[in-house]
């Protein structure tokens, strides 16, 4: 892979090359996906899916405050941007005609991360981590894995494993009645974006940290085969037909999200009591020990204070080693021989496994996280088992008055039953998805006669 490539300004429909030497520098291309991410409906809907921890039942302290998507990805993005300037940096050093010749700066790799790393939830279901889970299991051991007869593997594939990455994917590119493209956003910032450059078969043909997922929906194949050809990513040869290794800038948004959810996931984990504030605060001082100001630390009398520093720091110390492990492995990663996330390899790997291990035990585990979770499986496959019955129903001339009426409380978009059974499954399953957390309650309460 070459980065002149990688850093393409490219968007649908464009029928000549973008140079980035010929881009107005007071509203760059890579900065105008940033603005089309932050202003669309999908990303605006983050703000009430939850990260990990439901939102508390009481009000009025800080400690109330606990991340959702929307705060998390806001988050991520900022790190993201320190990551990606600081990397780019180095690039242009090392590849001075990249500056010199095509007219590239350091902070054109930050708004390309930032982007990227902006996005990087927006695919996901409500209710947590276990939404995704919760659409592949309807398909896969409930009522919906009657429909396996009538799709190809692949297909089959895409729903069973039901992936936020593939559907976040969809979301930015997909072309809709008179909105070509999606959001257009460059393939530069969607080559970042695509964490595991595959499709959902054949399943982790390897150990390559690319092929652990998937990040494309069949309907989306031959938009995601053109962008990953014209950023010259590298085809993968344990999945040469429909995998590829990562864009090497991937690396650097999934080390924004690494770093944010080790670290913040565990303050709020703090911040809410499930994990003790003193015990906590050692597993965080064991990350930053190196670089603490133990002065500073010792003058402030507030454990909120004292809390915040140590979270400051720990994120700034994860940022320089990612990008010193990033910048140390470059050529390995063009070749898309660097196999492993950036954190795996640095040096405070022990320390972050550390946090992510208190974390399960005491957050991701809690009564509160399962029993989110466990309303939010029956939720979404109660949605998905109506809605998709309704419309196959309709699709094979059996509907009833109750099916038409179900399929007109749907956003239009999402009631074509003139279209393959794939699609109108993977659809439902995506516009499911799409809901906040409040909104899939809501729906389900008024189709389940709780509500009136």
């Amino acid at each position: 892979m070459n980065w002149e490539q990688l850093l393409s300004l490219r968007r649908h429909g464009d029928t000549a090359k973008r140079l980035r030497k010929e881009q107005n520098e007071t509203r760059l291309g890579f900065e105008v996906d940033y603005d089309r991410i932050i202003f669309s409906s999908a990303f605006r809907s983050l703000q009430d899916k939850t990260q990990v921890v439901p939102m508390p039942i009481s009000v009025g302290s800080n400690k109330d405050f606990v991340h959702t998507r929307l705060t998390h990805s806001l988050e991520v993005s900022v790190v993201g941007r320190s990551l990606g300037r600081i990397a780019g940096q180095q690039i242009l050093t090392k590849y001075p005609s990249l500056a010199a010749m095509d007219g590239y700066h350091f902070n054109d790799f930050g708004a390309i991360v930032a982007a990227a790393a902006l996005a990087h939830d927006i695919g996901n279901p409500p209710f947590g981590h276990s939404g995704e889970k919760a659409i592949g299991n309807y398909f896969k051991n409930g009522a919906g894995s009657k429909y396996e007869a009538e799709l190809l593997a692949e297909e089959y594939q895409d729903l069973i494993d039901f992936e936020g990455n593939a559907n976040g994917f969809k979301l930015l590119t997909e072309s809709r009645s008179g909105v070509p493209g999606g959001l257009r956003l460059s393939y530069a910032t969607l080559g970042a974006f695509m964490k595991y450059p595959k499709a959902s078969l054949p399943k982790k043909p390897s150990k390559h940290i690319a092929d652990k997922k998937f990040g494309y929906f069949q309907s989306e194949k031959e938009f995601f085969m053109e962008v990953a050809n014209e950023i010259g990513l590298l085809p993968n040869p344990h999945n040469p037909n429909t995998g590829f290794f990562r864009h090497p800038l991937t690396y650097l948004v999934e080390a924004a999200d690494d770093i944010c959810y080790t670290i913040i996931d565990f303050e709020d984990g703090i911040n809410l009591g499930l994990v003790p504030e003193e015990y906590a605060m050692e597993y965080l001082i064991n990350l930053v020990k190196a670089n603490i100001n133990t002065k500073k630390y010792n003058a402030m009398t507030n454990s909120s204070d004292r809390l915040s520093y140590l979270r400051a720091l720990a994120i700034n110390t994860l940022i320089q080693d990612a990008v010193e492990v990033f910048v140390q492995n470059e050529d390995k990663i063009l070749k898309g021989e660097f196999d492993s996330a950036l954190l795996d390899k640095g040096k405070y790997e022990a320390q972050v496994k550390d946090i992510i291990a208190l974390s399960v035990d005491k957050i991701y585990q809690s009564n509160e996280v399962v029993d989110k979770e466990l309303a939010g499986y029956r939720i979404i496959s109660d949605l998905l088992d109506m809605y998709t019955s309704a419309l196959i129903n309709t699709k094979q001339g059996n509907a009833t008055n109750y099916d038409r009426l179900l399929i007109k409380s749907l956003p239009e978009m999402y009631r074509n039953t003139e279209t393959s059974v794939y699609k109108i499954l993977l659809d439902t399953s995506c516009f499911v998805a799409s809901l906040s957390d409040s909104a899939a309650v809501h729906i389900h309460d008024k189709l389940t006669g709780r509500k009136v």
